[in-house]
């Protein structure tokens, strides 16, 4: 039982009317008789609340949780009573997330059931317990509140964003992926096998047009060419220290896990074979390229519980065991971060034997906080300074762009926001040039 606020007013009320029968003697019987009128009013409201056991409540989510996205949650609450409550539902979500104030309060009618939503956006995988859900039942009266302990603890598993997957597949059937910001990439050359005539849409080569066709529909038709096919790609992710890094809650490895998972699922797509490896101070997962039915699931799984170390990546560890474990010239998209031209010439030894064995394309990020702070005007001397000092760890960015350049390695430097986009952009362009 809960004594709200409305309980300690009224008494407090009373007993300022008893103390004030001391100065003037109604007032102390006034006093008596509202204490009698509040006692069986408490009386009533416990009868009306205790009676029977009218609330129930249930939470209703998915099995797990997409990481970086926004996720559903929603709770029902039925009114068992045969008269109209007010209620209090308090959820005990997992305390990752430092929230305290996952509070709704509702009016039920009698036998009266509804639905409250709201969304979590977990930051980091693996599992977020929730506890139970609390309701607190008033009636009209408001004298007393009941509180109702329901639903069950509940554990759920954060995957990478699958939800991300889920809008891109969405895209991808209706051809709309332009809409996510993927470019069309026109091929150079047609060192491909011809596939199908089709209507020609903006971006189409207009040298793919096939004038008898056209002629013959009164239409501008074009011709389709197959790419080739069955080619393996694999993200290589670092999960040393320097991927620890935060933008917007989540880490760099996050943000580079969940373009894993996204460029995998449309290198699938065009019949490509898709692969996983991790590696930090030792080579950690290896899943085989693949296009095999369920084989995102089995990417999934594997990405799962992978997490950062404090340590240095070993790049001369990763040359040896894809040596050993991948014979055939792939695709190779590293995800890691350089944070200076010194640190990226001590892997470049590495970065040379990869690409010389396959098509290496290292992805690294920029400072987002660091480009707004030079997007910001200077005030002050120390302003300038700063400012200088911020745009000369920026140019360095580029300057690793250029210098990869130089060996014969192709780089992507982007935001972790644009990452995924920046990356399947990148995978096309370089599919259409020929270059895998």
């Amino acid at each position: 039982m809960i004594l709200p606020r409305r309980f300690y007013i009224i008494l407090i009320l009373i007993i300022l009317l008893l103390g004030s029968g001391t100065v003037f003697a109604p007032l102390f019987v006034i006093g008596q008789w509202a204490l009698f009128i509040f006692f069986l009013a408490v009386l009533a409201d416990g009868y009306m609340l205790y009676r029977i056991r009218g609330i129930r409540a249930f939470r209703q989510c998915a099995d797990r949780f997409s990481n970086g996205d926004e996720n559903a949650v929603s709770i029902r609450v039925e009114n068992s009573y045969p008269h109209p409550v007010s209620v209090e539902v308090v959820d005990e979500i997992p305390f990752v997330f430092q929230q305290r104030n996952i509070c709704f309060r509702t009016e039920l009618l009698a036998n009266e059931g509804k639905s409250i939503s709201y969304n979590l956006r977990p930051t980091s995988r693996g599992v977020y317990g929730f506890g139970r859900i609390r309701v607190f039942v008033t009636h009209k009266i408001g004298l007393l509140s009941r509180r109702y302990t329901c639903g069950e603890a509940l554990d759920i598993k954060v995957y990478p964003s699958y939800l991300m997957l889920h809008r891109y597949e969405l895209l991808a059937i209706s051809d709309n992926l332009t809409e996510m910001g993927i470019k069309r990439i026109r091929r150079v050359g047609h060192h491909t096998e011809f596939e199908q005539i089709k209507e020609y849409v903006k971006g189409d080569d207009y040298r793919t047009i096939n004038w008898k066709a056209s002629a013959r529909r009164h239409e501008l038709m074009v011709n389709i060419y197959q790419d080739e096919r069955s080619q393996q790609i694999y993200n290589v992710i670092d999960k040393g220290r320097v991927m620890q890094q935060a933008f917007r809650g989540m880490t760099l490895l996050d943000y580079a896990i969940n373009a894993s998972l996204v460029l995998s699922y449309v290198a699938m797509r065009r019949e490509d074979k898709a692969g996983i490896v991790t590696f930090d101070a030792h080579f950690d997962t290896f899943v085989p390229a693949s296009k095999r039915s369920g084989h995102m699931q089995t990417l999934l799984e594997n990405l799962y519980a992978q997490q950062t170390t404090f340590g240095e990546a070993d790049f001369s560890s990763l040359c040896v065991h894809l040596n050993k474990h991948v014979t055939k010239r792939s695709l190779l998209v590293l995800y890691t971060n350089f944070s200076s031209l010194g640190s990226m010439n001590r892997q470049l030894a590495y970065l040379q034997q990869l690409n010389r064995q396959h098509r290496l394309l290292v992805v690294f990020f920029e400072d987002a906080d660091l480009k707004n702070y030079i997007a910001t005007p200077a005030k002050d001397t120390e302003g300038y300074y700063r400012h200088v000092i911020a745009e000369k760890f920026a140019f360095e960015k580029r300057l690793i762009v250029s210098t990869l350049k130089q060996h014969g390695i192709y780089s992507l430097l982007t935001t972790p926001e644009n990452l995924s986009i920046d990356v399947i952009n990148k995978y096309l362009e370089m599919k259409s040039r020929q270059l895998l």
